[in-house]
């Protein structure tokens, strides 16, 4: 059973720090670049940033500086240090694995709320 399971998420003030994690269960996680997407409430899903398997990040601009992700193929797991947060940042957090020729995963989301 493939699952993606999100942690880390909640409350922080304006200027705060969080880490997100992402656990993978049930499919070959070296194997897949790996990414997280957000979305506020009445706007699309973005992609805020991605690792390839071989470790390449990129970001959006509006989290550049201020965000970074990183995997432990030991643990198979995907995180997101999130630090100077803004309330900008506030949305639903999901990972998202992928890997060409294979099937796709999303997790379940986390709940980022970034506020005073």
């Amino acid at each position: 059973q493939v699952q993606l399971v999100e942690s880390g998420g909640g409350l922080v003030q304006p200027g705060g720090s969080l880490r997100l994690s992402c656990a993978a269960s049930g499919f070959s996680f070296s194997r897949y670049g790996m990414r997280w997407y957000r979305q506020a409430p009445g706007k699309e899903r973005e992609r805020v940033a991605a690792i390839s398997t071989g470790g390449t990040q990129t970001y959006i601009d509006s989290v550049k500086g201020r965000f970074t992700i990183s995997r432990d193929n030991a643990k198979n797991t995907v995180y997101l240090q999130m630090n100077d947060l803004r309330p900008v940042d506030t949305a639903v957090y999901f990972c998202y694995a992928r890997a060409l020729g294979l099937n796709d995963y999303w997790g379940q989301g986390t709940q980022v709320t970034v506020s005073s």
